[in-house]
C-alpha cells in the first residue's frame, strides 16, 4: 500500500541551531512548515555541545579557584573534592531546560509542525519520515554532525569515548588519555585535569591547535602543561590497545615512551556531518570528499530548491556561524536582501581556561597574504584586568593591514579574551581603519578590552617569519 502525500510550503530536516529559527520566519510569513529531527531537538549545542560543555568546564573552573584558594589569599577548604555525578546531574538540568524550551518553542509556532524520525529523499521533492511521506517546494538541511575517528586503529579492541559519551561518566577517570590535540579535546582535557584526573594528550602534529600561530599553540600548551598535564605531540601512528586496568595508546613519538597507558581513553580527532543517510543522492544534491553539502555563497545546495545550514554544509562548525547562515538565508527569502557568507569573518573562542579567542586572519595567515602589515602585542601580565583577577597568562596580538590600516585579525589568549576580542567585530567586518577604535569613546576600567585601543597605538611592521608555521 503506497503512503498517502502530504504537501508543506517547506521542510526544515534538523531542529540545531538553524532550524528552528528559519520555521519561525516562515511561520510568521504563513508558510506551512515540517520541522523533521531524528533524535533530540536542539541539535549538537544543545545536547553535546556548547551548553553542557561550558557547563562542566563552569565546574571545573569553580574547582580550580577552591583548590588554588591561597593565591587570592583565601584559606582552601580542609577537605576537598569533586562530586563528579553532581557535576553531571547539572549540566544535565541545564542543557535539558535548554532543550525543552527548543521544542516548546517549535510547538508554539503556528503552521509549524515538529515531526520526530528519520527523514530520507525519495526523490528532489519528497521525503519519508517512518510511514509518512510529505513533499515540498523548498527544504532546508541543518543536520549538523558527529564525532569521527580518523586514523585511529584498534577502537573495535577497547572501549572509548567521544565528547558525548565522556559527559555521562559517573566515575572520574584516574588516567585520561586524550586522542586530539586541538578544540575540543584540550576542554575536556583541562576540564577532567581540574576535576582530578591525570590527563596525557597525544596530538599526531607536532603542535596543538594547529590551526593557530605557533606563539599561541606554544603558549597555550605551557598553559596547560603548568596545570599539570602532560602533552605529547609528534604522535604520527595511533593504536589502541587493551592494557590492564585501561587502555594503551600507542604512539610514535620522537622522544618519551613508546606507549601511553591510561584507564579511559577521549578520541576528540575530528567531526563528520550527518549526511550520509539522508538519501541526498536521490535527490541530486551535491556533496564534497568528506560529506558536506556543497552550497553557494547563498547556502543553496546544487539543486536549487534545497539549502543547507549549520555543520553539514562544511562553511562553519560553530554555532554562531549557523545562526548566521539562519540570518543570510531568512534576509533572502523574506527582507528582499541580497546576502552571503563569503565576506563572514572568522570568529571563534576555545574555552580552555584562559580561552582563547580569535577574530579574522592569524599571523601566519597575513604571512601568507604577502601583504605589508603591522602588529601589536601585549602580555597579560601588563593587563590591569588580569592581574587584578589573578590569572595573567596569555597575551594579545592584533594585524593591522599596513597601507588601509583595516584591522586582519585579532587573537586574545586570556581571560575574559572571548568577551574583550568581539568590540573589534563590527569595525573588522566593515574594513574600517584602526583609527576608528583608537580614536573612539571612552572605556571602561579596569577590562581587558580597554587595552585594545593602546595595542593599536603600539603597532609597528610585522618583521620578517623566523620559523615555519
Amino acid at each position: 500500500m503506497s503512503l498517502s502525500l502530504e504537501t508543506f510550503d517547506a521542510i526544515v530536516i534538523g531542529a540545531g541551531q538553524a532550524g528552528p529559527a528559519l520555521a519561525e520566519r516562515m511561520s510568521q510569513a504563513g508558510w506551512r512548515v515540517a520541522v523533521i529531527e531524528r533524535s533530540r531537538v536542539g541539535g549538537t549545542c544543545v545536547n553535546t555541545g556548547c551548553i553542557p560543555t561550558k557547563a562542566m568546564v563552569a565546574s571545573a573552573h569553580a574547582a580550580w579557584v577552591v583548590r588554588e584558594a591561597a593565591r587570592w589569599g583565601v584559606r582552601p577548604p580542609e577537605r576537598f573534592g569533586v562530586d563528579l555525578p553532581a557535576v553531571v546531574a547539572r549540566k544535565d538540568r541545564i542543557s535539558g531546560q535548554s532543550r525543552r524550551n527548543v521544542e516548546q518553542w517549535l510547538r508554539s509556532m503556528a503552521n509549524v509542525e515538529l515531526v520526530m524520525g528519520h527523514a530520507r529523499f525519495v526523490d528532489p521533492h519528497t521525503i519519508t519520515v517512518g510511514e509518512r511521506r510529505l513533499r515540498a517546494d523548498r527544504f532546508f538541511l541543518n543536520v549538523g554532525g558527529r564525532p569521527a575517528q580518523p586514523g585511529v586503529e584498534g577502537l573495535d579492541a577497547v572501549p572509548w569515548l567521544t565528547n558525548a559519551s565522556i559527559m555521562a561518566l559517573e566515575e572520574l577517570p584516574r588516567h585520561l588519555v586524550v586522542v586530539g590535540g586541538s578544540y575540543i579535546g584540550l576542554e575536556f582535557a583541562q576540564m577532567f585535569r581540574r576535576f582530578g584526573s591525570a590527563v596525557t594528550v597525544v596530538q599526531r602534529g607536532p603542535r596543538l591547535v594547529p590551526r593557530e600561530d605557533a606563539d599561541v599553540a606554544e603558549a597555550l600548551r605551557g598553559i596547560l602543561e603548568r596545570e599539570g598535564l602532560t602533552i605529547r605531540t609528534g604522535a604520527e601512528c595511533v593504536k589502541l590497545a587493551p592494557a590492564d586496568e585501561g587502555v594503551a595508546v600507542r604512539v610514535n613519538c620522537q622522544t618519551g615512551e613508546p606507549e601511553v597507558r591510561g584507564s579511559h581513553v577521549l578520541i576528540a580527532t575530528g567531526r563528520r556531518p550527518n549526511t550520509d543517510d539522508l538519501g541526498l543522492d536521490q535527490a541530486g544534491v551535491r556533496v564534497d570528499e568528506r560529506g558536506h553539502v556543497v552550497v553557494d555563497d547563498r547556502l543553496r545546495s546544487s539543486v536549487p530548491h534545497i539549502w543547507a545550514l549549520g555543520d553539514c554544509n562544511g562553511r562553519g562548525a560553530f554555532t554562531h556561524t549557523a545562526w548566521n547562515d539562519f540570518e543570510v538565508v531568512a534576509a533572502n527569502l523574506f527582507d528582499g536582501a541580497e546576502r552571503g557568507i563569503g565576506d563572514r569573518v572568522v570568529t571563534y573562542a576555545l574555552y580552555t581556561d584562559p580561552p582563547l579567542a580569535r577574530i579574522g586572519l592569524s599571523e601566519r595567515e597575513v604571512r601568507a597574504s604577502g601583504r605589508a602589515a603591522l602588529i601589536g602585542t601585549r602580555p597579560m601580565t601588563r593587563v590591569g584586568r588580569a592581574i587584578e583577577k589573578g590569572e595573567t597568562e596569555g597575551f594579545i596580538k592584533l594585524l593591522v593591514d599596513a597601507g588601509s590600516k583595516a584591522i586582519l585579525g585579532a587573537t586574545v589568549l586570556g581571560v575574559d579574551g572571548d568577551e574583550a576580542v568581539q568590540s573589534l567585530l563590527d569595525v573588522i567586518a566593515s574594513k574600517r581603519p584602526y583609527t576608528e577604535v583608537t580614536a573612539g569613546g571612552v572605556r571602561i576600567h579596569p577590562t581587558v578590552s580597554e587595552l585594545l585601543p593602546t595595542v593599536l597605538q603600539s603597532l609597528k611592521p610585522l618583521p620578517p617569519a623566523t620559523e615555519p608555521g
